[in-house]
């Protein structure tokens, strides 16, 4: 398996804490993000949007982080990462949309806001005022679970983590929330998990 990846992403930094934890064996390919190179046509090929993270396995190409993390959950991680029934797998699937919107727009917009001035969607007020919902509904559910979707770990909690734990980069202090705080903790502490 192939992992297009950069180190400042958090998207690709979910793919890498999957496989790590799954002890599945990979290539780093580094994309050079500072130098555009997720926009010049080979790398377009493989990303029609242009961004990391992407993997490429027995001939498949996967973009997105969610579709990494679907695709590897279920090729070698089964029910525990990415459960089949419909229950579970809506439990799973509901954080995993929070990961995409309020998480992504709140929290990973205003960082990246903050450290390079680049405003994707809003400005700092309306960028924090999402991020505090995405903690709000976070906290909401940590303050009496260890884990976000079932009572152990899955893609949900993988998938939600970079940019949950680097929120005080977006100005939004994580003392407020002691349950993400307990959460962040108890995710690191798994083994394999991936150092940023």
């Amino acid at each position: 398996m192939k992992l297009y990846m950069s180190n400042a992403s958090g998207n690709a930094y979910k793919v890498r804490i999957l496989l790590s934890l799954l002890k599945v064996p990979y290539e780093k390919v580094a994309v050079d993000l500072a130098n555009k190179e997720q926009k010049k046509p080979a790398y377009l090929a493989l990303n029609p949007r242009g961004e990391v993270p992407v993997i490429e396995d027995d001939g498949h190409v996967i973009w997105d982080s969610a579709a990494c993390l679907t695709y590897i959950a279920r090729k070698h991680g089964g029910e525990r990462w990415l459960p089949t029934t419909p229950a579970a797998m809506a439990e799973v699937m509901q954080w995993i949309a929070l990961a995409a919107t309020e998480i992504q727009v709140g929290l990973q917009y205003t960082r990246r806001g903050i450290k390079q001035g680049r405003w994707t969607a809003g400005d700092l007020e309306q960028g924090q005022a999402i991020g505090r919902t995405a903690l709000a509904t976070l906290e909401n559910r940590l303050k009496n679970h260890q884990w976000l979707a079932l009572d152990h770990p899955t893609i949900a909690d993988v998938a939600c983590f970079p940019y949950v734990e680097s929120a005080p980069e977006a100005n939004l202090p994580l003392d407020p929330y002691p349950g993400i705080t307990a959460w962040i903790g108890r995710c690191k502490a798994l083994p394999g998990w991936a150092a940023r």
